[in-house]
């Protein structure tokens, strides 16, 4: 089974770095978007300062959808999907392989450039540890929710808006604990907490959105 969910997530790799737009897609959306948020609300370093951990959580998560609507399609529109859902592997394996892969092209980059737009956005640098941190423990819940969406609006017309509507209130919590921890940091409390919530929070969606999203996948191929 180890063997199995290794070359899945070998293979996604492939894919991801043969077709490395997707990557380059959420990235440069990241850092277009907290670019523009100096023009928007004005260049003074202390409101910057005030509202840079919302601002990186907000556009880290918006970036982290683009890339969700094609977790399944390209196996749906190819048939993959249908040998991978009758291969020895459990389809439960293979979405939890897909998801990793997922995360390794897409959160992981975020997780990287966040404290490179933090500069940008005058963030407080005690709060550099905690902001890595908390997006290291909280992106991997949007990835695996964004999964169980992903797999419930496969095939559907306008999948994409349908998605973001399934998606974003189930993100809250993230973006909610997210934020706290950073603001935590930025006034000397203690983030522990919080982060042990975030933590929580991607071990809930780890036990869940395997068998989620493996369900919705089988109905989508029947």
């Amino acid at each position: 089974m180890i063997a199995g969910f290794s070359v899945v997530v070998g293979r996604e790799l492939r894919l991801a770095l043969r077709h490395g737009s997707d990557t380059m897609m959420v990235l440069v959306f990241f850092v277009l978007a907290v670019i523009l948020f100096p023009f928007g609300v004005g260049p003074a370093p202390e409101t910057l300062a005030r509202i840079a951990p919302g601002i990186l959580w907000v556009t880290a998560l918006l970036a982290a959808m683009l890339s969700l609507e094609r977790l399944f399609a390209s196996d749906y529109e190819d048939g993959s999907l249908e040998w991978l859902a009758l291969a020895p592997l459990p389809l439960e394996i293979t979405v939890l392989a897909k998801c990793l892969a997922h995360w390794l092209t897409t959160g992981l980059p975020l997780v990287l450039v966040a404290p490179l737009l933090g500069l940008l956005l005058n963030l407080d640098p005690s709060s550099y540890l905690t902001l890595v941190l908390a997006m290291v423990l909280g992106t991997p819940a949007l990835t695996l929710i964004g999964a169980i969406g992903a797999a419930l609006t496969l095939g559907a017309r306008r999948g994409g808006v349908l998605l973001s509507l399934l998606v974003l209130p189930l993100y809250i919590p993230v973006l909610i604990f997210g934020v706290g921890a950073v603001d935590a940091a930025i006034f000397d409390l203690d983030a522990g907490p919080r982060l042990l919530i975030l933590s929580a929070l991607s071990l809930f969606a780890l036990a869940l959105a395997p068998f989620a999203a493996a369900g919705a996948l089988r109905q989508a191929v029947e």
